[in-house]
């Protein structure tokens, strides 16, 4: 799945840019979660605090080796898949990914095209909703551009996968549900 775009989409994030992509439910922007620039820059285009932390997506689990130390098979098990996990940070990993929590939200991705793009990068990639902090995320190429093409650095054509909900978010220490799908 390695096209013009997606090697494009890949430069932009690996020099410090900002991409929407597809991915499961809706658009998302990515980024390379360890340029603080450039996650401070997505969350600007968000109007989002620092606080509340980000989701990583990665193509496999050993692009989540700098930021989490041990993953359960009960979370692996679930992966690659729609399940975003809450695992404890590894030493280290920054707080503009973290936010104000010491566990980050990690997921190996089975978006076709998400996976690929986290391959083509060579690293895990910030995964938001490309929306402002409260809104309705995009679901479309088409609707992405109109809403964000002057605040990203580039829109990667794609189509979202067919979840039904943003992925469901559960604490891998407790079990807990923190976001329902």
């Amino acid at each position: 799945m390695i096209n013009a775009e997606l090697i494009q989409a890949a430069r932009i994030i690996q020099h410090g840019g900002v991409v929407a992509y597809a991915t499961e439910y809706c658009f998302g922007f990515g980024c390379d979660p360890m340029n603080r620039s450039a996650v401070l820059h997505l969350l600007r285009i968000k109007r989002r605090l620092s606080d509340k932390g980000l989701i990583l997506i990665a193509a496999d689990t050993g692009q989540l080796d700098p930021y989490v130390e041990n993953i359960p098979a009960t979370v692996l098990a679930t992966w690659p898949g729609p399940h975003t996990w809450l695992l404890e940070a590894r030493e280290g990993v920054p707080g503009w990914i973290t936010g104000d929590h010491s566990s980050i939200a990690v997921r190996v991705t089975a978006h076709p095209q998400a996976a690929a793009l986290c391959r083509a990068a060579g690293m895990a990639l910030v995964s938001t909703s490309a929306n402002r902090g409260g809104g309705a995320p995009t679901r479309s190429y088409r609707e992405t551009l109109r809403r964000f093409k002057s605040e990203v650095d580039y829109v990667l054509p794609g189509n979202v996968g067919d979840a039904p909900a943003p992925t469901p978010i559960r604490d891998a220490a407790t079990g807990a549900l923190i976001r329902p799908g």
